[in-house]
C-alpha cells in the first residue's frame, strides 16, 4: 500500500508541475518563513548561519522571520514546551500584520514552512508520548496553508521533511546523545522514522493537492527536502566543499553519551573549513554547509526559476 500511495503522489506531483507556473520572477519581495531549528536564525541549528539568511542574501529579497527551535506544528497534537507554529507563532505573525508593524504586499510575499522533526520524532510520534496521531501533524501541516491563505497570503513554498533516519540520532548505528539517553532498538527506531517520513510526506503531498480547488489564485510550491538530502548523503561530492574528507555519517559536533547518563559526554569538534565536509552539524541538524545548498534552491524557487528540487503545484 505504501508503494502504491508513493506512486500515485509521485505521479500527482509530476502531473501538477507540467501545469503550474507559479511565481513570475522578480514578483516576490519578501518572505516569511515558520518551523523549527532548521530555520530559526537565533538559535541556529547548524552551528552557523542559518539558511534563510543565506536564501536572503542569495536572492535579494527580505526576510521576516517566525521559526523557533524545538517547534512542532502544534503543541495540542504533540506537545512540547517551545513555540509551536499554531501556538506561537501564527499568532505572533498575525499580531505583527494587526498593529501595523508588519505590511507585505500578498503579491510580493511568500510564506515558507519547514516541520516535522520534532513532531515525529523522540518525545513524539516515535516513541508514542504523542496526543494525535500522524494524519493529525499532516493535517496541521496543510492547515498552515489554509489559515494564511484566509488571511490574504498567496504565495507558499511547503518544504517536506528531510530522510530523518540518516542523522545519527535515529540511525541504525547510532549513538546516544544529548537528545536521547534512554534505552532503546536503534534499528527498530530507524526502520519507524523512515516509515514516518515516508509517509508524512505522501500524506502532505496529497493533501496539499486537494486543498488546490479550495484556494483559488494562490501559487504552492512543493520542495522536496527529502529528495535534496538524500542526493547529498549519496552524492557528497556534489554539495560538500570543505578541507577534509568527506562525511555523511559523522558531524561536526558530536557529542556521545552512555545509556542513561544524560551528563557526562565525550564531544569532538571540528573546526574551520574542515566542516563544511559534513552532511549534519550534530546528530539532528544538517551542517551550515548543507544548508547554504537549501538556501540556493530556496532563492532559485522564489526567484521564479527552476530548481530540480521544487514543483509548482499551482
Amino acid at each position: 500500500m505504501n508503494f502504491l500511495l508513493r506512486s500515485f503522489a509521485l505521479s500527482l506531483l509530476a502531473t501538477s508541475g507540467a501545469r503550474a507556473v507559479g511565481v513570475a520572477r522578480g514578483q516576490i519581495k519578501n518572505f516569511v518563513t515558520f518551523g523549527d531549528s532548521y530555520t530559526d536564525i537565533v538559535n541556529v541549528g547548524d552551528g552557523g548561519t542559518a539558511w534563510p539568511v543565506y536564501a536572503s542574501g542569495y536572492s535579494d529579497i527580505a526576510l521576516f522571520p517566525f521559526a523557533k527551535s524545538g517547534a512542532t506544528c502544534s503543541n495540542n497534537i504533540t506537545f512540547r514546551p517551545f513555540p509551536s507554529v499554531f501556538e506561537s507563532q501564527l499568532p505572533a505573525y498575525f499580531e505583527e500584520v494587526s498593529n501595523g508593524s508588519l505590511k507585505l504586499k500578498p503579491e510580493e510575499t511568500i510564506y515558507t514552512l519547514w516541520i516535522g522533526t520534532n513532531d515525529l520524532g523522540e518525545s513524539a510520534l516515535l516513541t508514542g508520548d504523542a496526543v494525535g496521531f500522524l494524519p493529525n501533524v499532516t493535517n496541521c501541516m496543510v492547515d498552515w496553508v489554509k489559515v494564511l491563505y484566509e488571511n490574504g497570503a498567496r504565495n507558499f513554498v511547503f518544504q517536506n521533511m528531510i530522510p530523518l533516519e540518516l542523522t545519527i540520532l535515529y540511525s541504525a548505528t547510532g549513538y546516544f546523545t544529548k537528545f536521547w539517553t534512554f534505552p532503546r532498538n536503534s534499528t527498530e527506531w530507524s526502520v519507524f522514522m523512515n516509515e514516518l517520513v515516508l509517509t508524512g510526506n505522501e500524506e502532505t503531498l496529497l493533501k496539499l493537492e486537494a486543498l488546490l480547488p479550495h484556494i483559488p489564485d494562490a501559487h504552492v510550491a512543493h520542495f522536496d527536502s527529502h529528495g535534496l538530502f538524500q542526493d547529498m548523503f549519496n552524492h557528497p561530492s556534489e554539495f560538500l566543499n570543505g578541507t577534509a574528507p568527506l562525511n555523511v555519517t559523522g558531524c561536526v559536533n558530536s557529542c556521545v553519551f552512555q545509556v542513561n547518563d544524560p551528563n557526562n559526554s565525550v564531544c569532538t569538534l571540528v573546526n574551520g573549513t574542515d566542516r563544511d565536509s559534513y552532511l549534519w552539524f550534530d546528530e539532528l541538524h544538517p551542517s551550515e554547509q548543507a544548508d547554504r545548498i537549501v538556501a540556493r534552491e530556496m532563492a532559485l524557487v522564489m526567484e521564479g526559476k527552476s530548481s530540480l528540487w521544487a514543483t509548482w503545484l499551482s
